[in-house]
């Protein structure tokens, strides 16, 4: 997704009288831009190739905070994709999930705003992944198993009648994620092939009965 993209995705996802907001002053996509420099300056050599800041910390002025009050998770959660697609443009990799917080500063001048990039790593040193929902939403992957199902204390519960009570499950392998799946009714599929047992690449998408879920190493 490009900057141009981030912009036009940010703004469908404000409504009515907000859009003007945005028409004025200090725009997101100038955040964008500059969060995408702070990683290309801050990059690294790393064992698994060129590591890139993974936490940002964005500050606002008070008056650009209150602009972007009302769509601050919707920015954050925007900015954290525009870092993500930059990785993945630039061939960079992340120690860790990508994180965006947005906070107000007292002391910028409306306009103006600051960003901190650090590299951070995930639980117990674990290199980056996440399942991406159908609804946009993340879950990050840790030490435990994720199990994708429709019983309720699956890790991923979903209603789609054509997945299993405990369908699937994603766990580590050393440095590698690996997808199982549990004996399903339908099967589980990795970019439209039927797999017993995969390790994951980034963008791989997972299908489990009529739902599409797609595995990101960010």
């Amino acid at each position: 997704m490009g900057l141009q993209q981030f912009e036009q995705r940010l703004e469908r996802l404000v409504e009515g009288a907000l859009l003007k907001t945005l028409r004025g002053g200090l725009q997101p996509v100038e955040i964008g831009r500059r969060l995408t420099r702070e990683m290309d300056l801050l990059r690294r050599v790393g064992m698994r190739g060129l590591i890139a800041p993974n936490s940002f910390v964005v500050s606002l002025s008070v008056r650009d905070a209150a602009r972007f009050e009302s769509f601050a998770d919707a920015l954050a959660r925007e900015l954290a994709d525009v870092a993500r697609d930059h990785a993945r443009d630039e061939g960079y990799v992340f120690v860790g999930p990508v994180d965006v917080e947005i906070h107000r500063a007292s002391n910028l001048r409306e306009g103006r705003f600051a960003i901190v990039a650090e590299v951070a790593e995930g639980p117990e040193g674990l290199p980056a992944g996440s399942l991406v929902l159908p609804d946009g939403s993340r879950v990050v992957l840790g030490t435990e198993p994720v199990v994708i199902g429709r019983l309720p204390e699956c890790s991923v519960v979903l209603s789609d009648p054509n997945v299993s009570r405990r369908h699937a499950e994603l766990r580590r392998q050393g440095n590698e994620v690996v997808l199982a799946d549990l004996r399903s009714t339908n099967g589980t599929r990795v970019n439209g092939v039927p797999v017993h047992e995969k390790v994951l690449a980034d963008g791989d998408e997972i299908s489990v009965g009529t739902t599409a879920l797609r595995f990101e190493t960010s």
